[in-house]
């Protein structure tokens, strides 16, 4: 959010249904991918201007599914996308397929930590070979899936890439 905000991109930031303090009940990635697709909507409507999408774990998992085909979003950036099952608390595993990003034609960061569980490098590099270009990953050494200690280097690592691939572009 702040690496973005900092090229003065207006940043919503949210939680999904049933988390924290907002209404509804979690839905296991169905409902939420509607309710990313709401905020697009809303974002468009109150700004007008191209849409850049980040997020992270289940947000980054549920959010490229809803902006890869949405044309008014022009980039994506997954953070700590669990590329394997995540154990759940009261249910079977979470299991993400994420096989859109084959057809998704449109510049993708993904940025994990060398030490994210729901990321082991095989499944990453997998992952991101199987997506369309272009894309690339950057893995942040003796970061963890929540980037304890080294979210100065994840800040870095997307300001860097926006700014040659988004603030570049756009001004080409």
């Amino acid at each position: 959010m702040k690496a973005l905000n900092s090229f003065g991109f207006p940043v919503l930031r949210f939680n999904f249904r049933g988390t924290g303090l907002s209404q509804g009940e979690h839905d296991h990635g169905k409902g939420e991918v509607e309710d990313l697709r709401t905020v697009l909507n809303w974002l468009d409507a109150e700004f007008h201007l191209p849409l850049i999408f980040a997020g992270f774990s289940f947000g980054a998992a549920v959010g490229l599914q809803a902006a890869c085909p949405d044309l008014r979003v022009k980039a994506l950036i997954g953070v700590g996308v669990p590329a394997v099952p995540v154990a759940a608390d009261t249910e079977a595993p979470r299991v993400y397929i994420l096989d859109f990003l084959r057809e998704c034609a449109k510049p993708k960061l993904f940025v994990s930590g060398a030490r994210d569980p729901f990321g082991p490098r095989a499944k990453l590099d997998e992952l991101v070979a199987s997506a369309a270009e272009p894309k690339k990953l950057v893995l942040i050494e003796g970061a963890d899936h929540f980037f304890e200690g080294r979210l100065r280097e994840l800040r870095e690592t997307i300001e860097a890439w926006v700014r040659l691939e988004i603030v570049r572009e756009s001004a080409g």
